[in-house]
C-alpha cells in the first residue's frame, strides 16, 4: 500500500492527539527540572543516536544561543558533536560506550541528563544513564512505545504512544521545543 500525502499528515495528528492528551504533566516536570537545574548554575547534556543525535545537537543549540527571545546562553551540550571523542571511545572502548564515557568527564552532580531514543533501548544511552544515576545527575528521556529499558533510569520518560518510529521523532522535536519555550520564559530578560 502506498503512503499518501494526507495519510501522513493523518497519522502525524492521532500521535499528536495522544500526546496532548498524555504528555502535558510529565512535560511540565521534565522542564521543572531543567529549569532548577539551569537557574542553579548547572548544564544539561543531550545524546541520542542517528536521527536522535541531530535533535539532541538542536537542542543544545537552541539554549546555548537562543530559542525564540532575548535571554543569555545556557549551558547546553550534545555529545554526538565531537568526532573524535566519538570515533577515540569507540575504537577503544566499542560503541556502547561513547556517551558514559563522556558523561564520566563531562557530567556533575545536579546536571541533567537528556537521551533521545525511539525505542528507549540503545545501550549506549541506556550506559549514560546508569553511570549519571550514580553521579547524581537528573535523567530525562525521550522515548517511544513502551519507553523502552531506559524507563528504569529516567526522572521523567517522556514516551510517544506510538510504535511509529518516524512520528515518534517528531514528537521527540517537540517535546525539546516546548521545553525551550518554557526555559525562555523562565529566563526572560
Amino acid at each position: 500500500m502506498k503512503t499518501t500525502i494526507e495519510s501522513e499528515f493523518a497519522s502525524h495528528l492521532q500521535t499528536i492527539q495522544k500526546v496532548i492528551e498524555t504528555m502535558g504533566e510529565p512535560l511540565e516536570e521534565a522542564s521543572s527540572i531543567v529549569i532548577d537545574a539551569l537557574k542553579d548554575g548547572k548544564k544539561v547534556i543531550l545524546f541520542g543516536n542517528g536521527g536522535s543525535a541531530a535533535d539532541a545537537q538542536h537542542i543544545a543549540a537552541e539554549l546555548t544561543g537562543r530559542y525564540k527571545t532575548e535571554r543569555r546562553g545556557l549551558p547546553g551540550l550534545a555529545l554526538t558533536t565531537d568526532t573524535s571523542a566519538l570515533t577515540a571511545i569507540g575504537n577503544d572502548y566499542g560503541y556502547d560506550r561513547v556517551f558514559d564515557r563522556q558523561v564520566e568527564s563531562l557530567a556533575q552532580s545536579g546536571d541533567v541528563l537528556i537521551g533521545i531514543s525511539t525505542s528507549g533501548n540503545s545501550k549506549n544511552v541506556i550506559n549514560a544513564f546508569h553511570l549519571g544515576q550514580e553521579i547524581g545527575c537528573k535523567i530525562i528521556g525521550f522515548t517511544g512505545r513502551d519507553g523502552g529499558a531506559m524507563d528504569a533510569y529516567c526522572d521523567v520518560n517522556l514516551i510517544v504512544p506510538s510504535d511509529n518510529t518516524p512520528r515518534i521523532q517528531e514528537m521527540h522535536i517537540l517535546f525539546g521545543h516546548t521545553i525551550c519555550q518554557l526555559i525562555d520564559n523562565a529566563f526572560e530578560e
